[in-house]
């Protein structure tokens, strides 16, 4: 990484500004459900505090619309980052304005603030260059943390970096950065790219930036279908993009040019509507049908997968390979997140994306036992599009 890190900057008796990424699911009565995102960024605030410094905390919490709504304060949030340290954390009812000001002046080396959310604000997502001047006047350095908004362009990400320096990346952002960048430029050989989830659309980009550099591909979940029906199968009432199918056509011609090993579905769980309990069968994928639907991968597709992923040296998967929130369409996931934790235990590399992967790889409980579990959905896979983030460029280089 060229970007400067919370290691390179001083810290003792600063007010360090951090955007940490406290986007966390919370419970019908207001705590906090799953802690994984506050749990990553401990690291980063312990530094600030045992060199000597102070912590302001900033983060978003769900889509409020712009204006305060009790539902999203990050009071709850603030609890349980207590009880994670077990030390007091102040907190502000307001991310700006004269309270914060206030707050901010009369925090000691060693103490924690955190700012109520963002998004209370709409020049937030706007990245309102007044808002951000506000936010900036609170710190006397920046540290984002936050890879789950480093793909936004918001006013805490990238409008405030124009104006409070030196602007450097957390710990979390920079193990993200680093696992990410190995699998797209270094990665150990054979090099698995498993991709799953309901759309073909929303993970393209990704598949067409990694043909080049992966030497086999998995595809699962709903997607697989649009490819399925592409090679002529029918697939009764799965989920298909009829658009996309010149585009699955044009990724299997792509494969097979480059010789890639392609694993697409060979049996499918089936059902005959989209409820847990509806009636379900095993089929091989040519005898899908009418009237039914596939929401699984099935197990003469499980033990191919095993294969492909006991000879990879770098694995990185992306997407479910079924409804995977219902418990009978949940297996073919949960067995792939127990054969990437297999896998890691012997050397492999194992990156699991963000968003539904990182939901289902912790399901099954081993989000430890694989290398890294992305925080960042969005951000994950706009970086493996190769695409720039911009919470990340506008950060100080070396």
């Amino acid at each position: 990484m060229t970007t400067l890190t919370i290691d390179d900057i001083v810290l003792r008796a600063k007010k360090a500004l951090v955007r940490v990424d406290f986007n966390v699911p919370l419970t019908p009565e207001l705590t906090v459900a799953d802690d994984t995102r506050i749990v990553e960024s401990l690291p980063t605030i312990r530094k600030i505090l045992k060199d000597g410094g102070a912590a302001i905390l900033m983060s978003h919490l769900g889509r409020p619309k712009g204006k305060p709504n009790p539902e999203y304060s990050l009071k709850p949030v603030a609890d349980h980052l207590g009880i994670l340290l077990n030390m007091p954390i102040k907190f502000c009812h307001d991310c700006i304005g004269r309270q914060a000001r206030e707050m901010v002046d009369a925090l000691k080396p060693g103490e924690i603030l955190l700012l109520e959310n963002l998004r209370f604000h709409p020049q937030e997502e706007a990245n309102d260059q007044g808002f951000a001047k506000e936010l900036a006047g609170l710190g006397d350095l920046y540290v984002n943390d936050a890879f789950g908004a480093a793909h936004r362009a918001h006013a805490s990400t990238v409008g405030i970096t124009r104006l409070l320096h030196p602007a450097v990346a957390g710990y979390l952002l920079r193990k993200e950065i680093e696992y990410l960048s190995r699998a797209l430029s270094n990665p150990g050989r054979p090099y698995l790219a498993i991709m799953g989830g309901a759309k073909i659309s929303g993970k393209i980009d990704v598949i067409e930036n990694l043909l080049p550099k992966i030497d086999g591909l998995v595809i699962g979940g709903g997607m697989a279908f649009t490819f399925l029906h592409a090679q002529g199968h029918e697939i009764g009432d799965s989920l298909v993009e009829q658009e996309k199918i010149p585009l699955a056509k044009k990724i299997l011609e792509d494969c097979k040019k480059r010789k890639m090993r392609l694993i697409l579905p060979v049996d499918a769980v089936i059902a005959d509507r989209l409820d847990n309990d509806a009636n379900r069968k095993i089929v091989p994928v040519t005898k899908i049908l009418t009237g039914w639907r596939g929401l699984d991968i099935g197990p003469e597709t499980v033990k191919i997968i095993n294969m492909e992923v006991r000879r990879a040296k770098t694995i990185i998967w992306n997407g479910p390979m079924g409804v995977f929130e219902m418990p009978n369409f949940a297996n073919g996931t949960l067995e792939v997140a127990r054969l990437l934790a297999d896998v890691t235990k012997t050397g492999a590399t194992t990156i699991v994306g963000g968003g539904d992967s990182a939901a289902a790889i912790a399901q099954a409980g081993l989000e430890s036992s694989v290398s890294h579990v992305s925080t960042g959905g969005g951000a994950s896979l706009e970086f493996l599009e190769g695409k720039t983030l911009p919470g990340l460029a506008a950060l100080d280089t070396r």
